[in-house]
């Protein structure tokens, strides 16, 4: 039997319910040596906010998880203390130092906890594209086993080489597996194994499933699939990698009630408002209590790409409600032909109304947003995942928007602005059944689905994302991408 002395005292949480304690240990004490960077790693930003955020934000939303510890670069302490901020993240319990080493820091949240009935989830903050289902797997194995990894079929042949890097060996593929993380365990078992592991001179390892496989050798440590895009930025080009993913992962608003509470009595701006998804989200903004108004080419003679128009209609609604919670914009326009086809007027227009008003539009809201920490709203489409034959100025202009999106969340965040980007797929609007003509009704997302969408992210507290919205069972990295308003 072994002795735990070296765990701290700690009163364990009443479990009335006979459910165990989980508790989420996000590791960040990573200094980015690799990287060449001179902040660390996992205070880089990507996708408008930094990876340390957008974990922590997974697991604050992981309705299985209780309480999450945060190990940090003793260094990088203060300004994770400015981005966890206990109101955005409230199961964040303790932002605490490192150790020297991975183990080390995983040792000190073992200690910290001092729950021999907890289940302990350990996840790298540079991992910020995990998914809340492993997380879940995780946490729904440690019923049968103590030890958990996440690790997903090597898709390359490993080899095993000598000193002199000459093949010494070659594994069979099939019984290979990368490791990733959630690695979870009972916390007694991993405690156990890391108490044998301090007394051993010898002790070296570079995860915490090494070190049960090691000191607590009867222990079976089972293993959940990962997935491919639960990518680890360790180098340059994985920044680069994760913006991409994240451009692509499916963020879904999901069917959670909305807190109608916070759009009751906020002033919104919907330009391009006259028909389709704009009109169809004042409609169920009013419903919500929220004040509206609405400008479009046709209806107030409001040009979304002319500065003067857009000023023009921002003062009137500051000046009738007294402030701008929210501006969003869902003008667009889409000409289908080769590229060498069109004109200039047409190349102007189009690129006018889809590209140049977003940035009018932003330069000439952030002001009013800035004074009520607003949000600004812009769509996207499917068709940003990569350009199609004849759709080059749609596909290139809402792949631009994206970046913007991406951009200004990260540019505007000191002033607690919000940006948000929804990318629906095929949709039902007068705009798309001029361009195509009338089509199965249960092909498109409807207008209605997509401002419902609209009102959550409104809602919500995101910023930097972008927000599919789909046909149900559709994959946003396997449907056919087409133009949607």
């Amino acid at each position: 039997m072994v002795d735990f002395d070296e765990t701290s005292s700690g009163d364990v949480p009443d479990r009335a319910s006979g459910r165990a304690r989980t508790v989420g240990v996000i590791l960040a004490g990573g200094i980015g040596a690799r990287m060449g960077l001179d902040i660390p790693k996992q205070l880089v930003p990507i996708a408008g906010k930094t990876s340390l955020e957008h974990t922590a934000g997974i697991f604050q939303d992981c309705g299985f998880i209780d309480e999450v510890l945060v190990m940090m670069d003793p260094g990088s302490i203060p300004r994770a203390r400015e981005l966890l901020t206990q109101a955005h993240y409230p199961k964040i319990t303790g932002i605490l130092a490192g150790g020297r080493d991975r183990n080390e820091t995983s040792f000190l949240a073992l200690r910290e906890i001092a729950d021999p009935t907890a289940k302990v989830v350990f996840h790298d903050a540079v991992r910020p594209l995990i998914d809340a289902g492993i997380i879940k797997a995780c946490i729904d194995a440690l019923d049968t086993y103590a030890a958990v990894d996440t690790a997903i079929p090597s898709a390359d042949t490993i080899i095993e080489v000598d000193e002199h890097d000459v093949i010494r060996a070659i594994p069979p593929r099939a019984s290979l597996r990368r490791g990733q993380t959630p690695q979870a365990f009972r916390w007694e078992t991993l405690m156990r194994a890391y108490v044998l592991a301090r007394q051993d001179p010898a002790f070296a390892a570079t995860d915490d499933c090494s070190v049960v496989l090691k000191y607590q050798p009867d222990v079976p440590i089972i293993v959940v699939p990962g997935h491919e895009a639960n990518i680890k930025i360790t180098h340059p080009i994985d920044i680069h990698l994760a913006d991409k993913l994240f451009q692509l992962k499916h963020q879904s608003t999901g069917p959670v009630p909305l807190p109608t509470s916070t759009l009751r009595g906020v002033a919104v701006v919907v330009l391009g408002g006259s028909s389709g998804i704009g009109a169809e989200l004042a409609r169920q903004l009013e419903e919500e209590g929220a004040d509206v108004v609405c400008h479009s080419r046709g209806g107030s003679g409001t040009f979304v790409e002319d500065r003067a128009s857009v000023k023009a209609a921002l003062a009137s609604a500051a000046a009738r409600f007294g402030k701008i919670d929210h501006v969003v914009l869902t003008a667009g326009v889409l000409t289908v032909g080769e590229l060498v086809t069109l004109t200039d007027e047409q190349l102007q227009h189009d690129v006018g109304v889809n590209l140049m008003a977003a940035f009018v539009v932003a330069q000439e809201a952030h002001a009013y947003l800035s004074e009520s920490q607003g949000s600004l709203l812009l769509y996207s489409s499917s068709s940003y995942t990569r350009g199609r034959a004849k759709y080059t100025v749609y596909s290139a202009t809402k792949a631009a928007l994206v970046n913007l999106t991406q951009a200004l969340a990260d540019e505007w965040s000191a002033d607690r602005i919000r940006v948000n980007c929804i990318s629906p797929s095929r949709t039902a609007t007068p705009m798309r059944e001029k361009a195509f003509g009338v089509e199965e009704k249960n092909t498109l997302v409807q207008a209605a689905t997509v401002a419902r969408s609209s009102l959550q992210v409104l809602a919500s507290d995101s910023t930097g994302q972008v927000f599919d919205v789909r046909l149900p069972q559709t994959d946003p990295l396997l449907t056919e991408l087409e133009p949607v308003r």
